[in-house]
């Protein structure tokens, strides 16, 4: 199979996180987006291609280590339930977050 493709047909997508950075392009057959790695010489080739670039910068908060066990869907559920339950959400959200009596 020979692809051939225009810089207007690619996506180049240079995340702050190196590793996450890709390149994009649909598929002639199927319709789907096909995504590849893009480490710096891909991305330095496809520049020079004049493939255009979207920067993507992680926020900080994302790439934090986390502790304490992951939220489960029950949690979302009971979450929703409440929400819909309740007359002022600002105040009861308030009342929920830790360290504030129950």
């Amino acid at each position: 199979m020979t692809w051939s493709l225009t810089a207007a047909q690619v996506r180049l997508v240079v995340c702050s996180v190196n590793e996450w950075s890709y390149y994009a392009f649909g598929c002639d057959q199927c319709g789907d987006e096909i995504r590849k790695p893009a480490g710096k010489d891909v991305q330095s080739l496809l520049k020079t291609g004049g493939v255009a670039v979207e920067r993507w910068v992680v926020p900080a908060e994302a790439l934090e280590e986390k502790s304490g066990p992951a939220i489960a869907y029950d949690d979302v559920l009971d979450f929703a339930l409440r929400l819909q339950s309740i007359d002022a959400p600002v105040a009861a959200l308030s009342a929920m977050r830790p360290g504030a009596p129950a």
